[in-house]
């Protein structure tokens, strides 16, 4: 939306008295069901957070980006020369790394990039000013409300029209190849498409939506910040996310496809569609599991050579858990359906009769995210605690979500005496782990 640069004094401090301003805002995200499984085609429940990031544009008489974050105490403004910065993705990414305030910038430079690049859109220089409620490391998408804010704002700015899921997949582009980190599309289509009331049914093949679903009166999800930050970017996500498509190209060339088509087909031209969670488990059980074997990098690479993911680094020297993490998406997948079932049958049956074995699979998730790695011990310290509230105070499930390895726990309670005991259980972990500045999602 149009917004008067006198409408507020930070607007006033950084923008030119008749300046036009476009500003727009998206929200975080909380996942529910799905998490690390995007990348390998599951189905995912998103929800939306009420914590909002916001960005407003304007354009600059000079040829350069004027940048500056509201939330940033430090090196919290950056100067970028439009014919500076290279147009190659990985250059301009080298070259963001290399400046001061460049690695939080790159979020809005990539974005920038790409939608000039892909779009050939002629922009220019802009003044950018961004503020965000979404904490970072949390593991609610502040990364992708800060992504699509700024992509919102300078298409509304330069009527750039683009079309259905367009704009989560260049903000996914903006991260994936400017920034560097490995994230799915989950995340951008989630802060782009959610709704804070229902929840969201995304299959990541990559991006088919599905109509969002009721959250049934009185059932609530929320979440409670374990205080230990994470990155997608981290090296624990990459080497998971490795591990799982090297399990596919496993499976894969056991049954016989060679390692010249896996470089060279289509996902829809390879088996399974090319995606981990479109086999079955019984089938991974029954013919697979057996197979993956956890292994080196260099060992990977002398025996299979090939995956088919162009974001994954096999590291000569890593030891990859394959099983594990191409288990997961396999059974995430089968969970998130059966979930996304029962959620429905909630308001047309007896919720006692759902709640515990959609609870049962959300502790489930939880575990899966441990064998893979990406556990951590103080979420896991919050979902024993929801354990012990049990149904008898309203909580029937919690796990760990998005990229994992800390971040946030989703819990799912029931009427108010499960919301009560959510919040007393956020304060209990306040005060044992003595952090005050955690933070309490509804």
């Amino acid at each position: 939306m149009k917004v008067n640069s006198d409408s507020s004094s930070a607007l006033q401090k950084f923008f030119g008295p008749n300046q036009i301003l476009v500003q727009a805002t998206s929200p975080g995200r909380m996942d529910v069901m799905g998490g690390i499984a995007d990348y390998s085609g599951s189905m995912v429940l998103q929800k939306s957070i009420s914590q909002k990031a916001t960005a407003t544009i304007g354009i600059r008489n000079y040829n350069q980006l004027h940048i500056k974050s509201l939330d940033i105490t430090s090196q919290n403004e950056i100067y970028i020369d439009l014919d500076e910065i290279p147009n190659n993705y990985n250059e301009a990414q080298k070259y963001l790394r290399n400046i001061e305030g460049g690695d939080w910038a790159s979020y809005i430079v990539g974005c920038y990039l790409v939608l000039s690049n892909e779009k050939k859109v002629k922009l220019g220089g802009l003044d950018i000013l961004i503020q965000s409620e979404v904490p970072v490391g949390k593991g609610v998408s502040s990364s992708a409300a800060l992504e699509v804010a700024t992509l919102k704002a300078i298409t509304e700015l330069f009527h750039v029209e683009l079309t259905d899921t367009e704009l989560p997949k260049l903000a996914q582009m903006a991260e994936n190849l400017v920034v560097g980190a490995p994230c799915g599309l989950m995340d951008q289509l989630a802060s782009y498409f959610g709704d804070n009331n229902k929840l969201l049914p995304i299959l990541c093949q990559p991006d088919k939506l599905y109509d969002l679903v009721e959250i049934p009166e009185n059932l609530y999800f929320v979440g409670i910040d374990s205080g230990v930050k994470h990155a997608v970017s981290g090296a624990s996500y990459s080497e998971v996310r490795t591990a799982a498509f090297m399990g596919y190209s496993i499976i894969a060339q056991k049954i016989g496809v060679s390692k010249e088509d896996l470089r060279a087909k289509k996902n829809s031209e390879l088996p399974f569609g090319g995606f981990l969670s479109n086999i079955c488990p019984s089938q991974f059980e029954a013919d697979f599991a057996r197979s993956l074997n956890s292994m080196y990098g260099k060992d990977f690479i002398h025996d299979f050579g090939v995956v088919t993911d162009s974001l994954s680094v096999i590291k000569p020297d890593t030891f990859y858990n394959i099983k594990a993490c191409a288990k997961h998406p396999i059974y995430e997948n089968y969970r998130v359906n059966s979930f996304k079932q029962l959620l429905k049958s909630v308001n047309e049956h007896n919720y006692e009769d759902m709640l515990p074995i959609m609870g049962e699979l959300m502790y489930q998730a939880h575990e899966s995210y441990n064998n893979c790695g990406l556990g951590n011990e103080m979420t896991d310290k919050i979902v024993n605690m929801a354990r012990i509230k049990g149904y008898q105070n309203g909580v029937y499930g919690a796990k760990i979500t998005g990229g994992g390895s800390g971040g946030t726990v989703c819990l799912m309670v029931y009427g108010e005496k499960g919301l009560q005991s959510a919040k007393q259980l956020f304060e209990d972990y306040q005060e044992q782990t003595n952090q005050n500045s955690l933070v309490f999602f509804e």
